[in-house]
C-alpha cells in the first residue's frame, strides 16, 4: 500500500493532518517535527492505519563529536521508538553529519556507536528502524551507495529524491531497501515535488519498489501534489 507523509500538511495540527490523509490512504508516515512532534502515541491511537514515523532530525546528530549532543540525539530517537512500539510503527532516522572534513573518521565512529545503541533499543521495544540516504548537503553521511557500509546491518530507507539530487538513483535502486520515500525534483534541489514535476523516471523506481518489497511513502511537500502522486503511482504498482 502506498503511504503519504504528513510533510504535505506540516503547517496543520497533526490530528487534522491525520484525518485528511486517512481519507485517501490507510498508510501514513508521521514527520515527527514541528506541529507534528509526538509527545506520546495518543494522536495515533484513534486511527487504524499502518504507521511509520520519521524520527526528529533537525535538532539531532547521531554522528556528533560532542558526546552530550550525540547521546541526547540517541535519547530522542529512543523516545520515538517507545511511541512507535505502541502503534507497531517502523521508524526512519537520519545518519547525521560532521562539522569539519578533518573530523569525518571520528564522526563515522560516533555514528557506529549511536546505531549500535539504537539497535539495542529497537530490540527492547520490538520495533524496526532504517537509516535514510541524504541529499546533496555538505558533510552529511550516506549520500551515495558507497557509504552504505556505514550503517552496518541496519535497515535502509531509500529516498529517491535525495538519490536523484546526488545523481546516483540508479545505483541506489539496486540496493536492498526496507522503506522508500517518493518525491520528484530536477536534480538540483531537494524540492519534494509531486511525481511528474521533476526529472525522475518513476517507472523504473516503482519497478524496483515492487521487486524489493519495501514499504513506499509519498513524501511530497504539498497535499494536492501528494494526492496527484498517489493516483499516478498506484497505476504503476
Amino acid at each position: 500500500m502506498l503511504g503519504i507523509s504528513t510533510l504535505c500538511l506540516h503547517h496543520e495540527p497533526l490530528p487534522l493532518a491525520l484525518e485528511r490523509i486517512t481519507e485517501v490512504t490507510g498508510s501514513i508516515e508521521v514527520m515527527d517535527e514541528g506541529l507534528h512532534f509526538l509527545k506520546n502515541a495518543e494522536p495515533l491511537l484513534s486511527h487504524s492505519c499502518i504507521f511509520s514515523i520519521h524520527a526528529p532530525c533537525r535538532g539531532t546528530n547521531l554522528a556528533s563529536l560532542l558526546e552530550p549532543i550525540r547521546r541526547a540525539s540517541v535519547v530522542v530517537m529512543e523516545e520515538c521508538f517507545a511511541i512507535a512500539a505502541e502503534v507497531d510503527a517502523a521508524i526512519v532516522v537520519h545518519p547525521g553529519y560532521f562539522a569539519w572534513p578533518e573530523e569525518r573518521v571520528q564522526a563515522e565512529q560516533q555514528l557506529e556507536r549511536s546505531l549500535a545503541e539504537l539497535s539495542t533499543a529497537a530490540r527492547e521495544y520490538g520495533v524496526s528502524y532504517s537509516v535514510e540516504n541524504m541529499g546533496n548537503w555538505e558533510y552529511f553521511f550516506l549520500k551515495t551507495p558507497e557509504e552504505l557500509p556505514l550503517i552496518g546491518g541496519c535497515g535502509f530507507t531509500l529516498d529517491v529524491g535525495h538519490a536523484h539530487q546526488n545523481h546516483c538513483l540508479g545505483s541506489f535502486l539496486t540496493c536492498p531497501a526496507q522503506h522508500y520515500h517518493l518525491h520528484d525534483n530536477d536534480s538540483t534541489t531537494d524540492s519534494h515535488l509531486a511525481v511528474g514535476k521533476g526529472t525522475i523516471d518513476f517507472t523504473v523506481v516503482m519497478a524496483a519498489v515492487k521487486k524489493g518489497g519495501g514499504s513506499p511513502v509519498i513524501e511530497v511537500a504539498d497535499f494536492d501534489g501528494a494526492i496527484k502522486s498517489l493516483h499516478v503511482l498506484e497505476k504503476m504498482l
